[in-house]
């Protein structure tokens, strides 16, 4: 049974580091794409990077790829995001999701969702001063 469990999130002020965990398992780790998601409330859900395990090769939106980072430890399963001079607009649950894809497919700048079955439960970053 695939899991996805996000873990990370919390209160950072304007200008603050946060890093997100995605912990994974039931299924081939090193072979899936996993990609990280974040969603507003009462706008549409962003795909922020894309970690094709086969190939160790990321992907970041166009809206963040200065500021957050992919990264993986294979010792725990695990796909981090960093979060880096974060931003009043960054405040959101982020999500982590994979499925029976091996590629990362882009959207408009973004992650895409196609193909995106498991998902986790999300974990909430609010940055406030």
């Amino acid at each position: 049974q695939v899991q996805l469990v996000e873990s990370g999130g919390g209160v950072v002020q304007p200008g603050g580091s946060l890093r997100l965990s995605c912990a994974a398992s039931g299924f081939v780790w090193d072979y899936y794409a996993i990609t990280w998601f974040r969603r507003v409330p009462g706008k549409e859900r962003e795909g922020l990077a894309c970690f094709k395990m086969n190939g160790n090769l990321t992907y970041i939106a166009d809206s963040v790829k200065d500021r957050f980072a992919i990264f993986r430890d294979d010792t725990k399963n695990t796909i981090y995001l960093q979060l880096n001079n974060v931003k009043s607009e960054d405040t959101a649950d982020y999500y982590c999701a994979t499925g029976r894809v091996s590629e990362c497919r882009v959207y408009r700048g973004t992650a895409s969702s196609w193909g995106m079955a498991y998902w986790g439960r999300g974990t909430r970053v609010n940055v406030s001063s």
